[in-house]
C-alpha cells in the first residue's frame, strides 16, 4: 500500500512539474461595453491554464527554471462568440549570478481574431486546427521556448520553432490573418519563417553572444560589455543585405531600453563604433541611442 502511494505522488510530482512556461494572461475587455464581462474573465483563467499547464517539450522543471513571460491581450470587438482583439507576447530570461531578467522577446501581433465559447475546452494539437484561439496561444508558446533555448545555446531552440512553424503553416488552410505571407510583411508567417531561415542566422546568432556577454557581467563587466557590442554588430552585418529587416525591428523592439542602459553605466568602453552602427541598423531609435552615456 506505501509502495503504491509514493508510486502515486512520484507519478503526480511529474505531472505537475511536466510544463515548461510560468505565463501571467491578462485580458481586457475595457475598450468594448459588454453587460456579460464574466465570459472574459473566464477566458483569462482557461488561457492561463492552458499554457501553464500545458506540457509542450517533455521536460519536467522546476519552478524557478520555467520561463517567466507574458501574454497581453486586448479585445477590440465582439459579436456573439465572435472576438477581435491584439496579443502582445513578452518574455523573459535570468542573468548569472544576478536578480535581473533580460527581455528576450516583446512582440505585438494585431491580427488576433478568434471565436471562443465560455468554458469550451482548449486542446492543442499541432497537427491539426481546431481554433485559432489555442492556435496562436500554442504558436507563440513555441517562439517563447525556441527564443529563450537560443539565448543559452546557439540555434538549440530550432526543434521548438520548427514546431511553431508547423503550427503555421496548418492554421493557414483557416483563411484567419496573420499565417499568410499575403496577410503583411510584420506577421506570424514572416515571424517563424525568417527565424529558421538561414539568410537571417545573424539575428540568433546575435541573441546567443548577446545574452552570453550579460552572463558574465558579475565576473568581468568591461569584458562582458567587449563582447555584447561585438554582438550587436553581427545584425550589422544583416543590415548590409537586408536592410530594415522585420526580425531586426524585433530584436530592437525587446532589447532597446536595455543596450542603453548596458552601455551607459560602469566601465567605460569606446562607443563611437557602436552607436554609428546601431544608428544604421536601427534609425527609429536614434533617440535612444542618442542617450547613451557613459
Amino acid at each position: 500500500m506505501n509502495k503504491l502511494l509514493v508510486l502515486f505522488v512520484l507519478f503526480l510530482f511529474g505531472t505537475v512539474n511536466a510544463q515548461q512556461l510560468n505565463c501571467t494572461v491578462i485580458v481586457n475587455s475595457q475598450k468594448i461595453n459588454n453587460t456579460n464581462q464574466q465570459v472574459f474573465k473566464t477566458l483569462q483563467t482557461s488561457l492561463t491554464e492552458f499554457v501553464n499547464k500545458t506540457d509542450w517539450t517533455g521536460q519536467n522543471l522546476k519552478q524557478n527554471e520555467k520561463i517567466n513571460c507574458s501574454m497581453y491581450i486586448t479585445i477590440l470587438s465582439n459579436n456573439s462568440d465572435q472576438f477581435s482583439a491584439t496579443i502582445q507576447v513578452q518574455s523573459a530570461r535570468p542573468i548569472y549570478n544576478s536578480s535581473y531578467s533580460s527581455p528576450v522577446l516583446n512582440f505585438n501581433d494585431k491580427n488576433f481574431s478568434f471565436n471562443y465559447t465560455e468554458f469550451e475546452n482548449l486542446v492543442f494539437n499541432q497537427n491539426s486546427f481546431s481554433s485559432n484561439l489555442v492556435s496562436i496561444v500554442s504558436f507563440y508558446s513555441y517562439v517563447i521556448l525556441g527564443l529563450d533555448a537560443d539565448t543559452f545555446v546557439l540555434e538549440s531552440g530550432s526543434d521548438n520553432l520548427e514546431i511553431a512553424q508547423n503550427i503555421a503553416s496548418v492554421a493557414q488552410q483557416s483563411g484567419y490573418k496573420g499565417w499568410s505571407q499575403i496577410d503583411g510583411n510584420d506577421n506570424r508567417y514572416f515571424l517563424i519563417n525568417d527565424l529558421l531561415s538561414p539568410t537571417y542566422a545573424d539575428i540568433r546568432k546575435t541573441s546567443f553572444e548577446y545574452h552570453s556577454g550579460l552572463d558574465m557581467m558579475a565576473q568581468d563587466l568591461k569584458t562582458a560589455k567587449e563582447k555584447i557590442k561585438a554582438s550587436l554588430f553581427n545584425i550589422g552585418k544583416l543590415n548590409s543585405v537586408k536592410p530594415n529587416a522585420f526580425l531586426t525591428r524585433v530584436f530592437f523592439d525587446s532589447k532597446s531600453d536595455e543596450i542603453v542602459s548596458v552601455f551607459s553605466g560602469g566601465p567605460s568602453i569606446n562607443i563611437a563604433d557602436l552607436t554609428e552602427n546601431l544608428n544604421r541598423v536601427s534609425p527609429l531609435n536614434s533617440t535612444k541611442w542618442a542617450a547613451i552615456k557613459f
